[in-house]
């Protein structure tokens, strides 16, 4: 199973709220996944983004690949 870390989005319309989560890299956007490991709340001011780096670093360990964005916003 390829898994990725990657955004899902949440919220209502025009007011996105998103959790980085890992998941299998076949489902879908807003699919099931298998753990949530922060969030990222573009709307609050400043951007509010908490990941737990313990869980991307495992995660990264075993194979599991980021996607740009969330890889932009764990440099942050």
């Amino acid at each position: 199973m390829a898994t990725v870390i990657r955004l899902t989005r949440m919220g209502r319309k025009k007011k996105p709220f998103y959790r980085v989560v890992v998941t299998d890299s076949r489902k879908k956007r807003d699919g099931g996944w298998i753990e949530s490991i922060g969030y990222y709340n573009p709307v609050a001011n400043p951007p509010a983004v908490k990941i737990d780096m313990d869980r991307l670093n495992y995660w990264k360990g075993v194979g599991a690949k980021m996607s740009e964005r969330v890889a932009a916003l764990s440099k942050q």
